[in-house]
Formats: structure tokens, C-alpha cells, sequence
């Protein structure tokens, strides 16, 4: 019997994603997006429902309409420095509209939840790589709404049976691998697209936020998971749910292991094949050297096998839909 799935936010770069895959196992899937940051002609497939998870009176008529196995949340706002200027926008999104979502979900009695956290909620690291148990203290406000959510989750869980998977992402990187579908921010932040349109001659260069860190080139590390992996991890989580085989948990999703900023921006000279003009700058205040996953878990309990484990192989899917896509490449 195929699922049914509620993919919120599944008009942006990783739900669109998530709802494609979904799409190829068989699941019976409903988007609901506001399309304020996602693309309407990204949703490939299943129902698309244009509203918001703030208006209550629209996700109860949608709960009623059919029954969901399973929620998956990608509707929240991302950008830190965003959060940094607007807290309030991302208390009020991430924080509030999750909560009318998930008290829609309760009343309705759709139990099964997967939450796309981050690892913004482990603030500076102490250690790495970061574990599950790594403290939690995260420090701006966009981290802290996703810090906020985890815990309301584990209340909810204790006082009405609400099943929860949090998957706290590391950097999604890359795109679909048959090209459909791609990053498609504006304004861009993330580092493999801003080389990207570098690259293209869309910026006129890149800029290396420091180059004196203590890592062995002095730029900082990353942990780049591909955005078919995360989806892939999406997966399993439901089915882990669906089974029985879990109630909750909280997964780090990662490689395991980092690429620094200057070998991203050589493996883009590489796949591109012509060198990218790049401009070194300040540090910038809070980043820290190395933010790496400890990947143990999900790997170990949910069966995770990321299948991009090369950073050339991450970089070329983003450079193949960005080439075929050259309208859709926001600065």
C-alpha cells in the first residue's frame, strides 16, 4: 500500500527534492507551500496546495481531506545572517507556524513527524567531529528556533504520542542528478553555488573568509552532505517510524568527514575547467574552523549509505543543473 506523505515547504531546494524521491518509491505525496522562497515548478509530481502552515483553518481541511502517515517539514527560514537582522520573522515562522502545524497534526491525529533541524544547534563546537550528545548551545537566533522545535518535539511526544525524527543537517550541497532540479536561493548563500556563479561569470569573484585557521590549508572545513542523501535519509527515517522499529530520535546527517573552502573551490576549477578569481577577506565573526558530523548513528541504526561521498561528483551535479538552468541562477 503506497504512503501518504504531507511535504511542507516541498517547493524549495531539499523538499523538492524530498518530494521527487518520495515520487519514485511509490508514496502518495501533498506539498503545501507558500512559494514565498520555493518554485512552483519544482514540485514534480503528487498534489501541490498553495497556502500556509500558519493558517490552521487550511492545514485542518487538508488533515481532514485525507489521512498522512507522515509529515516532513522543510518550511522553515534558513538564512543565519537573516536571523541575525529579523528574529522575529524566524520566531514567528519557525517556531509559532511549527506549532500550529504540529497542533493541527495532534488534533487530527497524524503522529508521525520528521523534522529537518540542523547542526546550527550545536553553536561553536567543542569537539569534533559533533556527536548527539555534543552540548547544544546554539548561537544566533536561527539556530535557536530549531533548537526551540527539537525540545517542544520531546514534550509533545511525552504528553500525546506525537513520533518525531529530527534529522539535523550539516551543508546540503549539490542537485538532482538527472539535472531537473537544482539550488535556486535568492539571494544565494551557500559556498558551492556562490563559486558556481563565480565560475560563470555571474559574480565577478569569490571571496575566502579567512585564511589563518588552524587546519591544514588555514581555510574552514565543512561536512557537504548531497541533497539526494538527505532525501535519501528522509526515508529511512519514515520508514524507521512506520515500522515500529523507532518512536523518536535525533540523527546528525553527514559524510563524516569535511572539505575545506579552499578545496571546494578547487574541485570547482576542476569540474568547470577554467580558474575561479578569488578575493581573500576578513573572517567572518563566528565561524568556526572545522564543523564535521560524527555520521555513527544514523548510519549505524537507520542503515545510512550516502551515495556522494566525492566532492567532485557533489560539485559536477550542481555545475550540470546550473548550466542547463541559466535563468534560474539567482545572484
Amino acid at each position: 500500500m503506497a504512503l501518504n506523505i504531507l511535504v511542507v515547504g516541498g517547493a524549495g531546494y531539499i523538499g523538492s527534492h524530498m518530494v521527487k524521491r518520495l515520487g519514485a518509491a511509490g508514496a502518495e505525496v501533498v506539498t503545501l507551500d507558500n512559494l514565498v522562497s520555493g518554485h512552483r515548478d519544482a514540485v514534480l509530481g503528487g498534489e501541490f496546495v498553495h497556502g500556509d502552515i500558519a493558517d490552521r483553518g487550511l492545514l485542518e481541511r487538508l488533515f481532514a481531506s485525507r489521512r498522512f502517515d507522515a509529515v516532513m517539514h522543510f518550511a522553515s527560514h534558513i538564512e543565519v545572517g537573516e536571523s541575525v537582522r529579523q528574529p522575529a520573522k524566524y520566531y514567528r515562522n519557525n517556531v509559532a507556524n511549527t506549532l500550529t502545524l504540529l497542533e493541527a497534526m495532534i488534533a487530527a491525529k497524524v503522529e508521525r513527524f520528521i523534522f529537518s533541524s540542523t547542526a546550527a544547534i550545536f553553536g561553536k563546537p567543542e569537539y569534533t567531529p559533533i556527536d548527539e550528545h555534543h552540548p547544544r548551545a546554539p548561537i544566533n537566533p536561527y539556530g535557536r528556533t530549531k533548537n526551540m522545535i527539537e525540545q517542544v518535539l520531546a514534550d509533545l511526544d511525552h504528553a500525546h504520542g506525537l513520533r518525531a525524527v529530527c534529522l539535523r543537517y550539516f551543508n546540503a550541497a549539490g542537485a538532482d542528478p538527472t539535472g531537473v532540479l537544482g539550488e535556486r536561493h535568492d539571494p544565494e548563500s551557500h559556498l558551492i553555488p556562490l563559486t558556481l556563479q563565480a565560475a560563470s561569470g555571474r559574480r565577478p569573484s569569490i571571496a575566502v573568509f579567512g585564511t589563518d585557521y588552524d587546519t591544514p590549508d588555514g581555510t574552514c572545513i565543512r561536512d557537504y552532505v548531497h541533497v539526494q542523501d538527505l532525501a535519501d535519509a528522509h526515508v529511512l527515517a519514515v520508514e524507521a517510524l512506520l515500522s515500529g522499529q523507532r518512536r523518536d530520535g535525533t540523527f546528525n546527517v553527514g559524510l563524516g568527514h569535511g572539505f575545506s573552502v579552499k578545496e571546494v573551490l578547487d574541485t570547482v576549477d576542476e569540474v568547470v575547467g577554467t580558474p575561479l578569481n578569488r578575493e581573500l577577506a576578513p573572517r567572518r565573526a563566528g565561524d568556526p574552523p572545522r564543523l564535521v558530523a560524527d555520521a555513527t548513528r544514523i548510519r549505524e541504526e537507520l542503515g545510512f549509505k550516502p551515495q556522494f561521498t566525492d566532492l567532485k561528483d557533489i560539485v559536477q551535479t550542481a555545475w550540470n543543473w546550473h548550466k542547463g538552468h541559466p535563468h534560474d541562477f539567482k545572484k
